[in-house]
């Protein structure tokens, strides 16, 4: 099916990944960067049991960006890696699944609770192209000093502003405001800060 839905296009799966284009998951250079991630956060969680400051270099490695004094707490579940960027300060605590097939930026000073998923991946809703297994990816952006509570879900695409606070258990389905809290499924702003 794949050859109807990319007629005339040459480029690879990961090129049209890449632009943020429908694509399907089956690029042998994905394939082997997605080894790379795994097997990179294993040895990440590993090395941290015996010694945080000496596990960091593997998580600078995993990751595309890692600000001074940030800290994420294994495990951490990732599609690549090199798609995520953590701002100085930031605190990751445990089971953050972050799948970067589009890239994913949390800012400075940010409180990131346990569970907390952010999810880039879209599928088409229409369950042909679904069948036949395109899909795609949109970025988030979490701001400076942004705190999400445990168990919080942001959907491909959503932004949210500096200083704003997500309620445990939200979905983020669409932007947030700056200096707001933010609560339920969908998360909905009940407060200016």
């Amino acid at each position: 099916m794949q050859h109807e839905y990319f007629a005339g296009d040459p480029r690879t799966n990961r090129e049209r990944m890449l632009a943020g284009e429908l694509y399907i998951a089956d690029d042998p250079e994905s394939e082997a960067r997605n080894v790379r991630a795994v097997r990179l956060a294993a040895a990440y969680g590993q090395a941290f049991l015996a010694d945080q400051e000496a596990a960091r270099p593997l998580l600078a490695e995993l990751l595309g960006g890692l600000g001074d004094g940030a800290f994420v707490r294994p495990p951490l579940f990732v599609d690549y890696g090199e798609h995520i960027h953590i701002g100085a300060r930031s605190f990751v605590n445990f089971n953050l699944t972050a799948l970067d097939v589009a890239e994913i930026r949390i800012g400075e000073d940010c409180q990131i609770g346990p569970n907390v998923q952010l999810l880039t991946p879209t599928h088409p809703l229409d369950p042909e192209p679904r069948r036949d297994k395109l899909e795609a990816a949109e970025p988030i952006t979490i701001g400076d000093n942004v705190w999400l509570g445990g168990g919080v879900i942001v959907c491909p695409g959503v932004t949210i502003g500096d200083n704003s606070v997500i309620g445990a258990g939200s979905v983020v389905t669409r932007d947030v405001p700056a200096n707001v809290v933010a609560v339920g499924s969908p998360a909905t702003v009940i407060r200016q800060l």
